[in-house]
């Protein structure tokens, strides 16, 4: 490598070919990629010993494959439909039509399920739904119901 050296006002500087100048950038983008990675690394790691869930990877594969991650979770746990439908207050069909994306549930509902799981609520977040857009028909008819009672209080 041909280098050259200039004294300025600032000191000494190094002059080196633009082709070396590239491949130490190149060298130095890669140190900045591998120090991330490091950090990415050592947080999981400490998250792991501080007990946080460990998916294997066939069950991450599924996930990343865009299966529906309340089906894959449940079988990784080993619940039934049945098991888990009960433990959060719901019926079979309705977890069944969740499971196939037939409908979407409530966050608060992703909650519970994620808690029963014993998994972060980050892996159901994102097909959970507000509560009127899980249920219309139900929030229509409240609606009607509101709006009755505030008729009925402006006839008084």
């Amino acid at each position: 490598m041909k280098v050259k050296f200039k004294a300025t006002a600032e000191g000494e500087v190094a002059i080196v070919p633009r082709a070396e100048y590239e491949r130490l950038k190149a060298f130095e983008q890669e140190a900045e990629e591998d120090s991330g990675t490091a950090r990415l690394i050592a947080g999981a790691k400490r998250e792991i010993a501080g007990g946080a869930p460990v998916l294997p990877k066939e069950v991450v594969d599924r996930l990343a494959n865009g299966e529906n991650p309340i089906r894959v979770l449940r079988q990784f746990r080993k619940e039934t439909q049945a098991e888990l439908a009960a433990a959060v207050g719901i019926a079979q069909n309705y977890l069944s039509n969740l499971e196939t994306g037939n409908r979407k549930g409530p966050l608060e509902l992703h909650q519970k399920i994620a808690r029963f799981l014993g998994i972060p609520l980050d892996l159901l977040a994102p097909i959970a739904v507000s509560g009127k857009e899980a249920d219309p028909a139900r929030f229509a008819k409240r609606k009607q119901v509101i709006a009755d009672l505030k008729r009925q209080r402006g006839q008084r």
